[in-house]
């Protein structure tokens, strides 16, 4: 039988706590003041300290890239990226990602230029990029978005017919694999994001990876002023992070294993209890060997309903978040480019909380408001 429309949610309001679309994951306090005291007993609290550059060392084993560059947050990683590959002028990057892929490419004095959505991954559709393309295309941006593969063939072939660079913007893929890569591994360079907010961080931080020996020396000098030594060799900038977030990186790094089952035996009691409905879940077809379950993302009818689920759970302190609206073609400071079908997703996308530990009776709840909701 349906569910009653009129089922008193806000009941919820004061037999529950808050719950958020995510939560940080915090490692045990006594190991993390453990490798602090490292870093206070030598009062070395930046510049590449033996915390960094042991992070650093593991992320790269972890991840099996060949560079690594741990960096304050990942929009710096993402400015960094474009002003080592000279990615001026017109790029190529796809409108359903969060803002600060399109702002760091504002702030390097590029010019975005959007290109549609693959309705079925959500990531950017390689077969509309070279209807875009001209003279003034330097590069490509894309997204691989909550952790979904990017058709990294198809772009790589383009940008090789074209002669452009490609920057993956890989803030919510830390542990996916594709072909038995690192999603991080793909591109000319890849950045990740270490937000507190993402499933591997160090509070606040980023990084950029690269494989290519001359990137990796501009970058590491462009992260740290253009210096090195007593000599200057370009306008740099300070991107670097510290040892306290150094520490958090290496406590958490230990418990990702626990981290990824926990966050996919959320996801598949997700995807039981939604299974009766015709909310999707995506993606339709997800082309990859390991997803790292960064969220749980459905996909409403309408904008309608989804503002109806949304107001239903908030009056229940549940808070899911619009992940990513608006389209960013649609931004106010950016001039409007036609993308359909990123505009129709924005619209009714929500991603629901997940994070480690959520309870089930909560999942349970949080699916009970949704359905009383279509």
């Amino acid at each position: 039988m349906p569910l009653n429309r009129s089922w008193k949610i806000n009941i919820y309001r004061s037999h529950y706590s808050m719950i958020n679309v995510t939560k940080a994951y915090l490692p045990d306090l006594d190991k993390y003041y453990q490798l602090i005291k490292r870093a206070w007993d030598k009062s070395w609290l930046t510049n590449n300290g033996e915390l960094v550059t042991e992070l650093e060392a593991r992320l790269k084993e972890f991840l099996g890239v060949k560079h690594l560059f741990f960096c304050s947050n990942g929009t710096i990683a993402l400015q960094i990226a474009i002003k080592a590959l000279d990615a001026g002028n017109e790029v190529i990057t796809t409108p359903f990602s969060y803002v600060a892929t399109t702002n760091a490419l504002l702030w390097e004095g590029c010019t975005p230029v959007f290109v549609d959505i693959d309705p079925n991954t959500l990531c950017i559709d390689p077969d509309k990029i070279e209807a875009s393309i001209s003279s003034k295309t330097t590069a490509i941006l894309a997204t691989h978005v909550f952790g979904y593969a990017c058709d990294v063939e198809k772009i790589e072939a383009i940008a090789q017919k074209y002669k452009l660079k490609v920057i993956y913007d890989g803030a919510h893929a830390f542990g996916s694999k594709y072909q038995g890569k690192s999603l991080l591994g793909f591109g000319d360079i890849s950045t990740c994001s270490f937000h507190a907010t993402k499933l591997f961080h160090t509070a606040e931080g980023g990084c950029i990876i690269t494989n290519d020996d001359e990137t990796a020396e501009k970058i590491r000098l462009m992260r740290q002023f253009g210096h090195h030594y007593d000599e200057y060799h370009m306008a740099g900038i300070n991107g670097k992070n510290s040892e306290l977030h150094a520490a958090m990186g290496l406590c958490i790094l230990d418990d990702m294993a626990k981290i990824f089952e926990d966050r996919k035996k959320s996801s598949d009691l997700y995807d039981n209890l939604l299974k009766d409905t015709k909310l999707v879940r995506k993606p339709f077809d997800l082309q990859q060997d390991v997803y790292n379950y960064a969220f749980y993302p459905i996909v409403f009818d309408s904008e309608e309903q989804l503002l109806r689920a949304v107001k239903n759970l908030n009056s229940g302190e549940i808070h899911p978040r619009r992940y990513f609206y608006p389209s960013l073609n649609t931004l106010p400071f950016i001039n409007y480019t036609e993308c359909p079908v990123s505009e129709d997703i924005a619209s009714r996308v929500l991603c629901l909380p997940l994070f480690y530990g959520i309870e089930e009776k909560d999942q349970n709840r949080i699916c009970h408001i949704i359905k009383a909701s279509l």
